[in-house]
């Protein structure tokens, strides 16, 4: 061999020796490259994702809401607002209450609830003039139920016979528009109805249980009904006497005696029977409506108008049934059909 060929081959013998010892350099410097990137990579992310820094919940109850969300702005921390009424008229656009509490610690961008005054439910007196009085009084205490403090308050009223239905408000004071600033006490003058009107009393004997009902149902005139069980030649289920009259006509919703006899036995579908209670006395007559439930069904038995105290309703319902006397919507008195 030449001496040219051994130095070819020496040559290529040291390249490959070289070859070798730089390829672990090679992939040393690769790896510690990817270490780095990966290092650079894990810092730069969690930099980035790291979550919103805690804050401290400011106290801004009984503030205007503008001051309180320019407090909670400042802090990162967005409202979740609630509205509600209240009695003082002062409180109007003030913070009532917030969760979290003051002085809890958040992170930023949480929601703070807020419970926001809206103010009185009336800010002024409305016009009461030519509603019915019940209603009136029964919308004012829906209105403040609940309430320590209603900001209106009705006086006992005033009654004045007028032409106007009994029941209508004719007067106020104070007048409608009065700025509600403090508890309100409204003075009312309510119609009575016209003293002078009269009615024809009708002669009910014979009458029975079904013909009864409806007369009463549009009838000027208060019953007192009593009952016994038919004896002799009565007929059962019908009025057998009705006290006599001097006159003809007689003011409007006079108190008249009667009395019906009751069957000896009865169907348990159709008992007939007097309803009676005890009411205060009403001013001028209020609409009442008997009504008999059983098994979570009504039925209306009758609608009639009655100055209350006494008060005594001819029936006809199931066995079991309870009677529910209602008036402006409410139950005022209750009965079991036996």
């Amino acid at each position: 061999m030449s001496k040219l060929s051994e130095k070819l081959i020496n040559c290529g013998r040291d390249t490959l020796s070289s070859l070798n010892q730089n390829k672990k350099t090679f992939f040393l410097v690769v790896v510690l490259a990817l270490i780095f990137m990966f290092a650079v990579c894990w810092i730069t992310f969690f930099a980035t994702v790291r979550g919103p820094e805690q804050v401290m919940v400011p106290n801004v109850e009984d503030k205007e809401l503008t001051t309180a969300l320019l407090e909670l702005q400042s802090k990162e921390l967005y409202p979740k607002i609630q509205l509600k009424y209240t009695d003082n008229p002062d409180d109007a656009g003030k913070i009532l209450n917030q969760n979290p509490e003051s002085g809890s610690i958040v992170k930023a961008g949480r929601r703070i609830n807020l419970t926001v005054s809206r103010g009185t439910i009336l800010d002024h007196v409305e016009n009461y003039i030519g509603q019915n009085y019940d209603d009136v009084k029964i919308n004012l205490q829906t209105m403040f139920t609940g309430s320590t403090r209603p900001l209106i308050v009705l006086a006992e009223p005033s009654y004045k016979s007028d032409q106007s239905a009994a029941g209508t408000i004719l007067a106020q004071d104070p007048p409608e528009g009065t700025i509600i600033s403090n508890p309100v006490t409204v003075k009312l003058i309510v119609s009575k109805g016209a003293e002078y009107e009269n009615t024809r009393v009708p002669n009910i004997v014979g009458y029975d249980f079904k013909k009864l009902i409806s007369t009463l149902a549009t009838s000027r005139i208060v019953y007192d009904f009593t009952a016994h069980i038919a004896e002799g030649s009565e007929k059962a289920g019908t009025v057998t006497k009705q006290a006599e009259q001097e006159n003809q006509f007689v003011p409007n919703y006079t108190r008249i005696s009667a009395e019906v006899a009751l069957p000896k036995k009865q169907d348990d579908d159709g008992i007939m029977g007097l309803f009676t209670a005890q009411l205060p006395n009403y001013p001028y007559a209020v609409e009442m409506t008997l009504e008999a439930s059983k098994n979570g069904v009504k039925q209306s038995l009758v609608t009639l108008r009655h100055k209350g105290g006494n008060v005594t309703i001819p029936y006809i319902a199931e066995k079991d049934s309870e009677l529910l006397l209602s008036i402006a919507g409410r139950v005022a008195a209750r009965q079991t059909v036996e």
